[in-house]
């Protein structure tokens, strides 16, 4: 979603699925997730249709109008599918295609599908034994892969969509494969079944319609995760089912605070807000850092005052101008060092790692290779583990046996030492969680924690006040960020309301506007991100997430996670309850919910609208977008203004993305799973050519072959 759209997160709210026409659930979603799915029923209620894309008939199923069961794995296919029958039938949105989306950019000639090319785009090359990672074999040479770019550096356009070298035109040849006969040979699904499915569905496409498309992990845990999520984001840039009610991609996550772990930087190479991690060789000095990340155009060139505050959150007095603000006690990783999951585990097994902090999860059973997990926990020297009861991995060194495919732990062969410490659930702790609609809300301790159990909270407080405390004196480098850390939350369980406010971000000094009036006190917490300043003035530990604390009129600290106000006939999105990021937006990129010209697309779908005679942006202007949501973009730009057609402010340019170049492709491509027992249907090209095949010692990760007879089923996960 972030290359389509400019987030990584779901562009729309739940109780907008009641205003969908059609939804795609590509997931169980009726026993998975069944309070967001009670706006699914909602929406049949008023006459709504339901497919369901599952290769499982489930409860899901049961309730749809039509279930299209397809192989494991090939969702791409089946996506590409669609997206090739909106575009041979014209029943994509024009209007919607040609201002919001990429489509009419002209690419650089030498550039070439896997149409042209059998299954490989342009620029496939070997990585050789130097290249950044010894798990992959081949790189693609993006050289090709840009713009096509005017005397002035803007990309080039033809707006009637016919150039050869558009994004459009090369989307429709990329697609032009996947036809309903190819369809049904890869996904199995019959081609009558599918013809029925692209009808419902690309009926959606224009000025009165809109659908929705749910997915959940059943998409995202496959080596083409993320390219099965690029096809379903393009299919609704499409048909024009972004940022309009009833439209969307709703993301449905696995817990209830999946997104508010990736906002907060779980993904090793983000730092909170979605900013990159400094890189050793790309970013050795604070100003490289910026020069680097910071883009010329979109919402992204306020970058420096995100990050400055950011590190003033980290370090308060002891990161000033003079010391870049602490740039340089940030740890910086190599451009070849990675630490994702696989990554850590296949370094474990090797000895690289001695020690492993594991707080709330349970790689013995939850991750790729079980086997290989378990076998590289035994190598290290310590284990933490941090749960609210006994896992598969606190007791992996003495797991029973499991025929034919494990044998029993041999506690005396394994070395490491483990420690359990008991955790303190939801129900024993104060915090927020930030869930699949970007929804922060605030839950409170209900009764304190038995015995010697903790908070996730304290156990990472308590460990940082301790190396304070063990570091204090140090005149070594590599011990200064510690030192200079902001750190000061309380005595044993840190006050969370304190750590929200200063996620949240406050005034570090009085900050007055350009008439010299005083907007903020020092200690006021900023009601916008627009406030954050990049000359140290303003802190915040994570950007997105300004505007959950504020004071109300008496000075009083208000938590607006903690907000309860249910949805009315006046604000069916229920902008009451919890906070949403940013700007407690509930359906981002609504500026494509009006027209070019800033009218709504219908009566019958309309979100926000350009109001020509609302009091504008100073008292001499006139000039407001209004409507029933807050404007994801500058609320009093109007829509002929430079600009002001841009509904995807977060993109350097301003456009949905069609073509977005990943490590991949910028086409998403249906390529056999690694683990396929079937050979490509489509093109020569049996695995995706640039997949990681993880070199593991001992045979830990050998692969079988293709239609290997040891390996004749297809699996399928799912839970209850």
């Amino acid at each position: 979603m972030g290359t389509t759209f400019g987030r990584g997160a779901m562009t729309t709210n739940l109780i907008d699925i009641q205003h969908s026409d059609v939804i795609m659930a590509t997931s169980n979603m009726a026993e998975n997730h069944p309070v967001g799915f009670q706006w699914v029923m909602k929406a049949k209620e008023r006459g709504a249709k339901l497919i369901h894309v599952d290769p499982r008939f489930t409860r899901t199923s049961a309730v749809a109008d039509v279930h299209v069961p397809l192989r494991s794995g090939t969702n791409i296919a089946f996506f590409g599918g669609l997206i090739n029958y909106a575009i041979q039938k014209n029943l994509y949105f024009k209007d919607y295609v040609v201002h919001y989306t990429n489509a009419s950019f002209l690419i650089d000639p030498a550039f070439k599908t896997p149409t042209d090319l059998n299954g490989l785009f342009t620029g496939l090359e070997q990585t050789g034994k130097g290249g950044p990672d010894p798990h992959v074999a081949e790189r693609y040479n993006q050289g090709s892969w840009k713009y096509q770019l005017d005397a002035e550096g803007n990309p080039k356009r033809d707006l009637t969509l016919r150039d050869p070298n558009s994004v459009f035109q090369l989307l429709r040849r990329h697609y032009s494969r996947y036809t309903p006969e190819m369809v049904e040979r890869v996904c199995g699904i019959p081609k009558q079944k599918f013809v029925e499915a692209a009808q419902l569905f690309c009926g959606t496409s224009g000025p009165e319609k809109t659908g929705s498309i749910t997915y959940a992990l059943n998409l995202t845990q496959h080596t083409n995760g993320v390219q099965n999520i690029r096809a379903l984001c393009m299919l609704q840039l499409l048909l024009g089912n972004i940022g309009r009610p009833g439209g969307g991609v709703v993301a449905l996550r696995g817990h209830a605070n999946v997104q508010g772990a990736t906002d907060l930087a779980v993904l090793y190479q983000d730092l909170p807000g979605y900013m990159a991690m400094p890189l050793r060789d790309k970013h050795p000095s604070f100003k490289a850092y910026l020069e680097t990340e910071t883009p010329k155009s979109g919402f992204w060139v306020n970058k420096p005052k995100f990050f400055v505050s950011l590190l003033k959150a980290w370090y308060g007095d002891a990161g000033t101008k003079d010391n870049d603000f602490g740039y340089d006690w940030l740890p910086k990783r190599a451009s070849a060092d990675a630490y994702s999951h696989q990554h850590i585990f296949v370094d474990m097994y090797k000895g690289k790692i001695k020690g492993f902090l594991l707080i709330g999860q349970n790689p013995a059973v939850g991750g790729p290779n079980a086997k290989l997990a378990r076998a590289a926990l035994g190598k290290l020297d310590w284990l933490v583990v941090k749960d609210i009861f006994l896992t598969e991995a606190a007791e992996f060194w003495k797991a029973p046996a499991s025929p034919p495919h494990r044998e029993a732990a041999d506690p005396k062969s394994i070395k490491t030492e483990v420690f359990f410490l008991p955790a303190a659930p939801a129900a024993e702790k104060d915090g927020s969680l930030t869930n699949t609609m970007r929804l922060i809300q605030w839950h409170e301790k209900a009764v304190d924690p038995p015995g010697d159990v903790r908070s996730d909270a304290e156990f990472v407080y308590q460990i940082g006040k301790r190396l304070k405390k063990l570091y204090a004196g140090s005149k070594a480098k590599r011990d200064q960020g510690i030192l200079a850390l902001t750190w000061e939350y309380g005595d044993k369980e840190p006050d969370m309301l304190q750590v929200l406010k200063e996620m949240n971000g406050f005034a570090l000094k009085d900050i007055t506007d350009k008439d010299g009036k005083v907007v903020y006190k020092k200690g006021d917490p900023l009601s916008t991100f627009v406030h954050l300043t990049d000359d140290g003035a303003t802190c915040s530990g994570i950007w997105i997430y300004t505007g959950v604390t504020v004071n109300d009129a008496e000075g009083k600290l208000v938590n607006r996670a903690n907000l309860r106000k249910k949805a009315d006939e006046k604000d069916y999105l229920a902008h009451g309850w919890g906070f949403a990021w940013p700007a407690n937006r509930r359906i981002l990129y609504n500026r494509s919910a009006a027209d070019p010209s800033g009218k709504p697309w219908s009566e019958k779908k309309k979100l926000i609208w350009w109001d020509a005679e609302a009091p504008g942006a100073s008292p001499d202007k006139k000039g407001k977008w209004v409507g029933m949501d807050v404007p994801d973009f500058n609320a009093f730009l109007a829509p002929e203004a430079k600009g002001g057609d841009n509904a995807y402010i977060m993109r350097a340019d301003g456009k949905g993305a069609f073509f977005g170049p990943l490590a991949d492709g910028p086409f998403p491509e249906h390529y056999e799973p690694i683990e396929s027992p079937t050979k490509n249907l489509l093109s020569k090209q049996q695995n995706n050519p640039v997949a990681k095949i993880w070199q593991v010692p001992d045979h830990r990760n050998d692969l079988a072959g293709v239609g290997s007879p040891d390996y004749p089923y297809v699996i399928t996960t799912y839970r209850l």
